[in-house]
């Protein structure tokens, strides 16, 4: 575990621009343990946002041919920047120090940006979801070598994430199973993980939510978006990242608006009649995988990590997985989990 260093901030910084920094403040973080500091400087850029990453797991460090460390973040950074995807651009690096220094976006996020200008809510989704087909279509071919294409949401882990919600949204909140329900329970997490397992895999960006896109506003008063917090990218349902957006925890629309971003995903893909109902039918399973994730890692955040500010999206998150059950009713697990989750939270 590293300790962050102002010291090797002022040294990464000095070194990069060849003069010091006139101020740096902290920045409000999210769930991980990363910190991010704004550092104001003389000169272009005028700020920028420094990096610090205390505890990258073994898994997001590799070694390219030196003795100098890097990240997954640097790798898949350089992959989508190559593949025409906005990112941030990155100045310096000091990856044995836990240290970034990247482009300062500002802090309009999505999720800002359609609460400041709410008649604008569907042209951005509507860029975020054909940036998305975009991006699929640009990333349809990964480099074997990729970190991207050596790890996967595949059964293992998709039950792992089912399992997460049964210990922390339901025994957590005392809320446990009965031995008959949870045996039935661990029958229909198997058949949900091994059904989303089996279906093709692409690039996942794997949180590509309203917290995770940034808003830069061009000249002419159009908006882009640029990706964030990409590390953990890897390969996963072709809805994945959709779901994400669409029933992202953080922001909710009525069910006109999610039909309309689903029209424009699948024709930016040019997908027939029939494949726009089969990725309607995708989005409701994979809702009713992700959301329960989400909503068990929300009381884990609180429980472990001492971090309340995510309780408040509990329950939106359990309401998508209920709405997605209603029209996935003609499947006998799915009305499994429906009744489940009306017995335990109503």
């Amino acid at each position: 575990m590293l300790t962050f260093d102002p010291g090797a901030l002022s040294d990464l910084i000095k070194h990069t621009f060849g003069a010091p920094p006139k101020d740096i403040v902290g920045m409000p973080g999210g769930a991980s343990t990363r910190r991010y500091f704004r550092v104001l400087r003389e000169g272009e850029p005028t700020s920028l946002v420094a990096m610090f990453v205390p505890d990258a797991r073994p898994e997001e460090v590799t070694t390219k041919g030196t003795e100098a460390t890097r990240w997954p973040f640097l790798e898949v950074h350089a992959l989508l920047r190559d593949r025409n995807i906005r990112v941030p651009k990155i100045y310096g690096e000091a990856c044995d120090q836990g240290l970034l220094l990247i482009e300062d976006l500002g802090d309009v996020t999505l999720g800002a940006f359609i609460k400041e200008s709410p008649e604008r809510t569907a042209e951005i989704y509507r860029t975020a979801v054909t940036d998305l087909a975009a991006a699929q279509k640009s990333l349809s071919e990964l480099p074997a070598s990729s970190v991207v294409s050596s790890r996967a949401f595949d059964e293992t882990l998709l039950r792992w994430e089912l399992d997460h919600f049964r210990e922390w949204g339901l025994d957590a909140l005392e809320k446990t199973l009965s031995p008959a329900d949870l045996a039935k329970w661990n029958d229909v997490a198997d058949r949900l993980a091994k059904r989303i397992a089996g279906w093709p895999r692409g690039f996942v960006h794997r949180d590509y939510q309203s917290r995770n896109l940034m808003v830069k506003t061009r000249a002419d008063g159009s908006a882009e978006l640029v990706w964030i917090d990409f590390q953990d990218a890897l390969l996963g349902p072709r809805v994945y990242d959709l779901v994400a957006l669409l029933n992202d925890s953080y922001v909710s629309f009525d069910r006109a608006f999610l039909e309309a971003r689903l029209d424009e995903y699948t024709a930016a893909h040019g997908l027939s009649k029939s494949e726009r109902e089969a990725v309607g039918r995708e989005v409701d399973v994979l809702t009713v995988q992700r959301k329960l994730k989400d909503a068990g890692r929300f009381i884990f955040i609180d429980r472990v990590k001492k971090n309340p500010s995510f309780l408040p999206y509990f329950d939106p998150s359990i309401r998508k997985v209920k709405a997605a059950l209603e029209r996935l009713s003609d499947e006998e697990d799915m009305r499994f989990i429906a009744d489940m989750l009306k017995l335990t939270f109503g």
